[in-house]
């Protein structure tokens, strides 16, 4: 098998360098951020997606939403245990070649999700598409971050932001055309042609990777601390939803969970090359900024399950009408987290900016819970709720990472990313669940209300978590890269 370009183990391990037309083109780093936005919009939009074919997933496999949900939470649960992982394994092996690889894996369990004969071959493929996935998402930023030309880092980051926010706002309503005309498997058969295309721009756009560091270890015991501890969470609040077990093994899962959070805590507080510096969490504004942006994702994800449920189930109403409803929340986040900069003051810091957003988010929830009694109404209030949450979410961002070290800045970026996908995964078990225990319409709303208030906890941790976690640290102030605001 050794020719000219080597063994196909060689191969498939080598980075290969873009064309000479590419390198010296003025826009190079351009088409570096519209390659690496291609991966933003397909990791947005297949988690936004999904949730439109939960009613068709119980109706052709005869399984309880209880069941139906780990369609989700296993392709999160897999994001959320190996984004930081996956992200120094790259740093190792090289950005570029991950990133590609992450999306023939990502493409190729697409495919098979859209021929899943059953409800467990379908959780399997996910958990196969989730480590794609990982690969994608854990790259994105640092190609990004090296491609653009000083000055030009954060209008290129933005840009990728923008992908990311597209993705949520197109999933709802192409996953609602698809399953209303052609079944739920089309939902997965649409990355298929988008990865082969991504695939393509990658191996031609993307620069490899210079210099890689040395030494580097991965923590293996930590992955698995943290992937027991996220596992036993979303599984004990699984059970409680409805799942065919005895009650007390949903809360001996929650207590086992905190157990194995305890012990993830203590085992990267002693370990030589942790996946989370230890001084990064003991600093209170990262810790309370990484609350915040679980509760924001939370929030942002919640309704994508709960609206398609209620309407469905009590309304009648088909899937393409509720992706079509869905599109304000996305929309509204959208056109916040980009025009922020245009709409508040350029002296507000992000504590403010934050506090900005919760607000109308919170008033939003109590509009659905007690004053929505028709799609009119559904839309208005979920629109605010987008904006509202795309206020929050860049200004959370900054804030958490305006408090990280800069020598620990892709840690920090890292734990951005796991705690999203966290918040993500909680926001689909517990509105679940709470639609589970009180799924039933009261008040003057289309909601049921247990399940908005559910969502609004979140809400009001978001605004604690600005609050709290807004103000300076006089411990870390010596030791932080403070970042002004635009």
């Amino acid at each position: 098998m050794n020719g000219r370009g080597g063994g196909l183990g060689e191969r498939l391990l080598r980075e290969r360098g873009r064309p000479r037309w590419v390198c010296e083109s003025a826009y190079s780093w351009q088409l570096v951020v519209l390659t690496v936005c291609v991966g933003a919009f397909m990791g947005q939009l297949d988690s936004s997606i999904v949730t439109i074919t939960y009613p068709g997933l119980e109706q052709e496999f005869d399984a309880p939403l209880a069941t139906v949900q780990w369609v989700s939470l296993a392709y999160l649960l897999v994001t959320t245990a190996l984004m930081v992982t996956v992200g120094h394994m790259s740093d190792l092996l090289g950005r570029k070649l991950v990133y590609l690889h992450g999306f023939a894996l990502f493409t190729l369990a697409s495919a098979a999700c859209s021929l899943a004969p059953s409800l467990a071959a379908l959780v399997c493929f996910r958990v196969v598409q989730a480590l794609g996935a990982a690969m994608i998402s854990a790259n994105s930023v640092a190609l990004v971050t090296v491609a653009a030309p000083r000055g030009k880092l954060r209008s290129a980051l933005g840009f990728q932001a923008a992908g990311q926010a597209l993705g949520l706002a197109v999933g709802p309503t192409l996953g609602g055309v698809l399953v209303a005309t052609a079944g739920w498997r089309c939902v997965f058969w649409i990355n298929v042609p988008v990865g082969v295309a991504a695939m393509v721009m990658g191996r031609y756009l993307l620069p490899p990777t210079g210099e890689r560091p040395t030494g580097v270890r991965f923590d293996l015991p930590g992955t698995l601390w943290l992937a027991s501890a996220v596992a036993a969470l979303l599984g004990g609040v699984s059970a409680l939803s409805g799942l065919p077990v005895p009650g007390w093994v949903g809360a001996a899962l929650i207590v086992g969970s905190a157990a194995l959070w305890w012990g993830f805590v203590r085992h990267e507080g002693r370990a030589p090359a942790p996946l989370v510096p230890g001084r990064l969490m003991r600093d209170r504004r990262i810790a309370w900024g990484l609350l915040g942006a679980l509760a924001g994702y939370l929030v942002l994800f919640g309704p994508l399950v709960l609206v398609p449920l209620a309407l469905v189930r009590h309304t009648g109403a088909d899937e393409m009408g509720v992706g079509l409803l869905l599109s304000p929340l996305a929309a509204g986040f959208a056109l916040a987290a980009n025009a922020q900069e245009a709409v508040l003051p350029t002296s507000w810091p992000s504590r403010r900016r934050c506090l900005a957003g919760a607000l109308p988010a919170l008033a939003a929830l109590a509009g659905l819970a007690f004053a929505a009694p028709g799609r009119p109404w559904l839309v208005v209030w979920l629109g605010l709720l987008g904006l509202g949450l795309g206020l929050y979410t860049p200004a959370n961002n900054e804030m958490v990472m305006a408090s990280v070290p800069k020598e620990h800045s892709g840690a920090g970026g890292g734990l951005i990313n796991m705690t999203r996908s966290l918040g993500t995964a909680l926001g689909v078990a517990l509105v679940t669940l709470a639609y589970h225990l009180g799924g039933g319409r009261t008040w003057d709303s289309v909601l049921p209300p247990l399940p908005v208030l559910v969502l609004a906890v979140g809400t009001v941790l978001m605004a604690l978590s600005a609050a709290a976690g807004g103000r300076p640290d006089a411990h870390a102030a010596g030791r932080r890269r403070r970042i002004r605001p635009s």
